[in-house]
């Protein structure tokens, strides 16, 4: 397997992404609890005959909800079919997609929470009954059609569990939440990775790699084949502590993962704005980025590190972001902030729910 892996190390990331994902639950590190939970539903499932309750994961990226739904379809032993919310535009694509399915099959509906509202509302009695009503005709003469789909599994995922509907929330037997990942959980992982790719990976070095990942399995195998490629180039090929620190210098990522986007918009809030409140249009506008990716991209992490907080003013500056940048913060910059002082769906999350409150509109004034 390495060799295969190593054979694929030079072409597109994604392709090595896919070599390095797990193929059974034993294999799969982390988010032990919903290993537990899931390997009771697929086992419970097996013993009975039957297809297993459809399944939610909801998280932010990169916490591996692709994987288990892989893993799901491995260990239930049947296909798996994939596709993703934004490409079911309509009522009839899910339709032809539910038909051809064979009995016990998985689907897997990435970003579910952006499919087409038409085809949700098929997919309720699809979970439901296991059938479609096909519309055809137009106008009075419009006649539905009641056809029978094959037991199937759907497998969702989301990172925005929160605009999921109720009706559509409550037909999933078994929802797992994902959680970001410990510094020594992503060091099991790149271990783990560092094997398949035929690195040759010190536990310092891979302590260091993981400390920088955000928390995310994705991060940390991305940051491993940066690491690689400067301990090839520069070193003798072995990754220590030293070499992974110069080599994730060179690329910008700092000792607590923040890259260099992080550092505008914190440079930004804090040089040029005193700290905020200041609104998401005009600091995107200071960074020369998008508004949509400053929140989706940058945001969410210096929410969850404690960097930043949203509140209805517009983004404010913590004291951490002041001491991790080395900077005297200003008499009129806030010293601590209360519940009051952050906008209310970060604030009802703990700051640390990026999947729901931090890429959730705040609604405050573009200042």
């Amino acid at each position: 397997m390495s060799e295969l892996v190593s054979s694929l190390a030079d072409d597109d990331d994604e392709i090595v992404d896919a070599a390095l994902r797990p193929k059974r639950l034993e294999d799969f590190v982390g988010q032990e609890r919903v290993r537990e939970q899931l390997s009771l539903v697929i086992d419970a499932a097996k013993r009975r005959g039957r297809a297993p309750d459809h399944v939610l994961l909801a998280g932010s990226p990169g916490l591996g909800k692709t994987t288990l739904a892989m893993i799901i379809a491995a260990e239930l032993g049947t296909p798996l079919r994939i596709t993703s919310g934004p490409a079911i535009e309509r009522a009839g694509d899910l339709a032809a997609l539910l038909s051809t399915l064979a009995e016990g099959e998985v689907l897997f509906l990435d970003e579910i929470h952006r499919m087409a509202r038409p085809a949700e509302e098929m997919l309720y009695v699809a979970m439901e009954d296991f059938r479609v009503d096909v519309v055809v005709g137009k106008g009075p003469g419009a006649t539905a059609i009641p056809l029978d789909v094959a037991p199937f599994t759907l497998v969702g995922a989301t990172t925005r569990a929160g605009m999921l509907p109720g009706p559509l929330r409550d037909r999933f037997g078994f929802v797992a939440r994902l959680d970001f990942y410990t510094p020594a959980e992503l060091e099991r992982v790149l271990a783990r990775s560092a094997t398949l790719l035929g690195v040759d990976l010190t536990p310092e070095g891979a302590e260091e790699i993981g400390s920088r990942a955000r928390g995310t399995p994705r991060i940390a195998n991305r940051l491993l084949r940066r690491v690689r490629d400067y301990a090839e180039v520069r070193a003798d090929g072995r990754i220590t502590r030293p070499i992974a620190r110069a080599a994730l210098d060179v690329y910008e990522v700092d000792e607590l993962g923040l890259d260099r986007l992080d550092h505008a918009v914190l440079d930004a809030l804090l040089r040029r704005f005193g700290g905020g409140p200041v609104g998401l249009t005009t600091l995107a506008v200071a960074v020369a980025e998008e508004p949509e990716t400053v929140e989706t991209v940058a945001e969410p992490f210096l929410v969850r590190a404690g960097m930043l907080a949203r509140t209805p003013r517009g983004r404010v500056a913590t004291p951490a972001a002041w001491a991790h940048l080395g900077l005297r913060p200003p008499p009129t910059a806030p010293t601590s902030l209360s519940l009051f002082d952050i906008d209310g769906d970060a604030a009802s999350s703990g700051l640390g729910d990026t999947a729901d409150a931090a890429f959730s509109n705040s609604g405050e004034p573009d200042t």
